[in-house]
């Protein structure tokens, strides 16, 4: 028998309509009409349910002590919330698009407001040069007609890398073609001169690992004993997606 869905929130601002919809155990911000954006396990808001975002959080584990994270694009807040409980972060900075977003996921989407976390409300393509440097960058913006333009832009992406601190990682959420290479994958093996590694996830989506520099080698033993030490606490294990990664193709 299918759960009833309920409406908790619903707002308009100058991009649109944001829905918060609840259905059993889990809630819904969506763009737009009916366009999900992320779901919440409201008895564990750093639980992820979807393989991009673990794929992402698998990201930040190629770091092997990330002390500062920039998000771009905050969602529900899940990853964020996922990273602040599961990786040794001191300080994370989100910048998020739409002044919304963030209230409602504080208000119905279990997002805490941890004193570690700075939300600045603006376009991540213009606000970028102003955010600090950190171990980890997460690229996660989507509108309800996919992309953003930033996801794109040779020199925001650019940008990006150049705002990790040495040994860091960027990790993009990227849509992926018929193909299942990532959408700009000739852009991107260009920019990033073939130096990093694709996680296809059964979304549809392409998430990107890209490190810091040239010299840096993403180890996988290493990253295999963190997502072993880690299983128990998450509730389900990322080797799977470990496994799936390819080199820039």
């Amino acid at each position: 028998m299918e759960k009833e869905e309920r409406l908790l929130a619903e707002v308009r601002d100058d991009f649109g309509l944001i829905r918060v919809l609840e259905v059993g155990d889990y809630r819904f911000l969506e763009f737009g009409e009916a366009v999900e954006q992320s779901c919440v396990f409201m008895a564990d808001p750093a639980w992820l349910e979807y393989d991009y975002s673990r794929a992402m959080l698998l990201g930040g584990l190629c770091h092997e002590a990330p002390e500062s994270a920039l998000f771009l694009g905050l969602g529900a807040g899940n990853l964020t919330q996922a990273c602040l409980e599961f990786l040794p972060l001191d300080d994370v900075e989100i910048i998020e698009l739409r002044p919304e977003v963030p209230r409602l996921a504080m208000e119905f989407l279990g997002l805490a407001d941890d004193p570690r976390l700075t939300i600045r409300i603006g376009d991540a393509v213009e606000l970028l040069d102003s955010a600090e440097s950190a171990d980890l960058i997460f690229v996660d913006l989507y509108t309800d007609t996919g992309p953003a333009v930033g996801h794109l832009a040779w020199n925001f992406l650019a940008d990006c890398q150049r705002r990790l601190n040495p040994g860091g990682w960027l990790i993009i959420n990227q849509w992926a073609g018929d193909d299942g290479k990532p959408l700009g994958a000739a852009l991107l093996r260009g920019l990033y001169h073939r130096h990093y590694w694709e996680c296809p996830v059964k979304e549809g989506n392409v998430v990107l690992l890209v490190p810091a520099d040239l010299e840096q080698e993403l180890d996988f033993q290493r990253l295999q004993s963190r997502i072993e030490a880690l299983a128990p606490r998450l509730g389900y294990s990322l080797a799977g997606l470990m496994r799936s990664l390819r080199p820039a193709s």
